[in-house]
């Protein structure tokens, strides 16, 4: 018989109550109780740290509008929510990145892994773009945002043409050049 074992991310998250989270954050405090122990112990046996997060928040987060949750979290001095915090690092345990690709109709994340080559990503998108693969115009989400368009992009030089060795960067936005 035999004996497999395969070692598997763990993950840690701790829940708590909405003025201890304020508390550690405010005072710039080093966790105590229960999240110090475990955070001891992450690092300690897995070179990690726990998430903290409250549910409490998380809840009342749900109700709000954009801009009310905005204002929420500021008045807390978080900068996003839990969740998204959860999720940034469970992200990184896994090894994965994201890019994005946009049109006039939609701008989608997609999902790959970290070290990913540019013919990879676009074979999440479809078979047929990785088979096909040519070239990929790329250009980071923080350029785009500040340009406005990929055709300004274009005209500032921050548009660049990658080809099937290119690793794809997390946050690159992507338009595949490709032909079957």
């Amino acid at each position: 018989s035999f004996f497999l074992l395969t070692a598997k991310p763990t993950f840690f998250a701790c829940n708590v109550a909405e003025a201890d989270l304020a508390a550690m954050l405010s005072e710039k405090a080093a966790p105590s109780g229960y999240v110090a122990q475990v955070n001891e112990y992450v690092q300690t046996h897995l070179n990690t740290e726990a998430v903290v997060i409250s549910a409490q928040i998380e809840s009342e987060l749900v109700d709000l509008d954009a801009a009310e949750a905005a204002e929420y979290l500021a008045s807390l001095g978080l900068k996003e929510t839990g969740v998204g915090n959860l999720i940034r690092s469970v992200y990184h345990l896994l090894g994965l990145r994201t890019y994005l690709t946009t049109g006039e109709k939609e701008t989608r994340a997609w999902t790959i892994h970290a070290g990913d080559k540019a013919p990879a990503a676009a074979g999440v998108i479809h078979s047929d773009f990785e088979r096909g693969f040519i070239a990929a115009e790329t250009v980071s989400f923080s350029d785009l945002i500040q340009l406005g368009s990929f055709a300004k992009a274009r005209e500032a030089g921050k548009l660049r043409i990658e080809g099937k060795d290119y690793v794809v960067q997390d946050g690159d936005v992507m338009e595949f050049r490709f032909n079957v």
